[in-house]
Formats: C-alpha cells, sequence, structure tokens
C-alpha cells in the first residue's frame, strides 16, 4: 500500500495517483488528507471510481506529517499490507522508483530509502540554501545519533509491515521531518536493515512548499532527545551488566 498525505494538493493528486498504478498496478493507494480546502478528498474520490483501488482517510484539520503518516501506516497494516510505502503528493517524488523499493524490500530489507546522498542521486531545482540546509542536517542527524544513514530525513520510503509493527511506530512523537528521523533511529536501534536507493528528488512545480522554521527547530531538538535517549539506555544496560 502506497500511503500519500496532502494538504491543499488537488493539483497534483490526480497525476501521482495515475502514475502509481501505471507503475505499480498491483499496490493500492491510501490518501491521508487533512482537510484540505481546495477539494484534494474530492478529487480523490472521483479518483477511485477511474483507477479503483484508491481509498482517503479525511481528516478535518491539518495536524501534521506524522500523525498522517502514523493514521496511514496503521490503516495498511489493518488492511493487511505486506509492503507499506510513504511518499509525497507534490510529485518530487517519482513514482518511476516505485517497483525498485518494494523489490528492495522483498528481498529482505526491512526500509529501503529513496536517497538524494548516495551515489546516483539528484537534488533538482533547489535554492542553494534548500541543498546545504538539507545536507547538513542529514549529516548532523547522522553523526549525532550515529545512524550511518546519508538520507535520514527522506520522506520517500517502502517499510516491510513487520518492522514497523515491531518498532512501535504509533508512539513516535515527532511531526514534520523529525518523523523520518525518529522512524529511522528506531529501525537503526532494532536491528533492522536498511538500504539506501539512488533517487532523482524535483522541487514541486505546483503548490507551495510545507517548509518552515518550526519544522527545522523541531528536526534540530529531537535529535538531541534521541541522543539523550540512547545515553540513559547505556547507562541502564551497564547498571544491568554490573
Amino acid at each position: 500500500m502506497v500511503v500519500v498525505p496532502t494538504y491543499n494538493e488537488v493539483g497534483n493528486i490526480d497525476a501521482v495517483c495515475t502514475q502509481i498504478r501505471e507503475v505499480l498496478p498491483e499496490a493500492e493507494v491510501l490518501v491521508v488528507d487533512d482537510g484540505s480546502p481546495d477539494g484534494t478528498a474530492e478529487a480523490v474520490r472521483r479518483l477511485t471510481s477511474r483507477l479503483g483501488r484508491i481509498d482517503v482517510i479525511e481528516r478535518t484539520e491539518k495536524q501534521g506529517l506524522g500523525a498522517a503518516y502514523r493514521a496511514g501506516l496503521a490503516a495498511a497494516i489493518e488492511r493487511g499490507a505486506d509492503i507499506c510505502v510513504q511518499m509525497d503528493a507534490d510529485l518530487s517524488h517519482d513514482p518511476a522508483d516505485l517497483p525498485a523499493l518494494v523489490a528492495v524490500v522483498s528481498h529482505g530489507a526491512d526500509l529501503c530509502i529513496g536517497s538524494r546522498y548516495v551515489p546516483g542521486g539528484i537534488t533538482e531545482n533547489w535554492p542553494a540554501w534548500r541543498r546545504w540546509l538539507s545536507r547538513w542536517g542529514n549529516r548532523y542527524a547522522a553523526g549525532v545519533l550515529g545512524l550511518a544513514v546519508n538520507d535520514a530525513t527522506a520522506g520517500y520510503r517502502a517499510y516491510s509491515a513487520r518492522s514497523l509493527e515491531q518498532m512501535d511506530f504509533a508512539t513516535v512523537r515527532a511531526e514534520g521531518y523529525g518523523f523520518q528521523i525518529e522512524m529511522t533511529h528506531r529501525l537503526v536501534r532494532q536491528g533492522g536493515r536498511i538500504v539506501e536507493f539512488p533517487i532523482t528528488f524535483r522541487e514541486r512545480t505546483s503548490g507551495r512548499s510545507k517548509m518552515s522554521r518550526r519544522i527545522v527547530l523541531e528536526a534540530f531538538a529531537l535529535v538531541w532527545r534521541l541522543w539523550l535517549q540512547d545515553r540513559r539506555g547505556r547507562r541502564q544496560r551497564r547498571r544491568r551488566g554490573g
């Protein structure tokens, strides 16, 4: 199942769902809409009759990216999905990469990240400050937390349902892009196998970016909260060992 969170994406949702259906016809698509005033949910319902196997969870207000993913992933597992994909609705994630991400998980990975920062990965049409913020934000998170992952903030991902259940993702607290960091951290700590697949990330051509200063600050603070959590865990293990 492909989980797609939306807020005011009526200009993109038709193309996203159509392309998903073309490249991964066996997949179900679940749109989680945060009460978009532009009619995104209504557009998804129209697509269901044309494309089939597309559903929408309609929420009454904007609750954040992390909350949308928690709701969508929980619904995917409840409906029996073996592989749960998450991707953006703004066409920055190319649906043509979906079969590769799914295949990596089908062959044993717990998580396949569509990565901008491994050889072959590219980011297009971003201003210099966004490139700098993203690149160094990822290096900061990986360095502080010891993740050994190049693109911990990436939102284009395929998880095995088994790994999601084991990490208890419903208790992940972060919203915004911090959600991806916290999910990566949990999977690394439980010994999950992560593979990064190179993608071309393109800046959206329709609608407005959801990036904000609050999202950046949340991710920065989250890294240190997780670091302190790891440190307490190590101390407790040493005491038990002693």
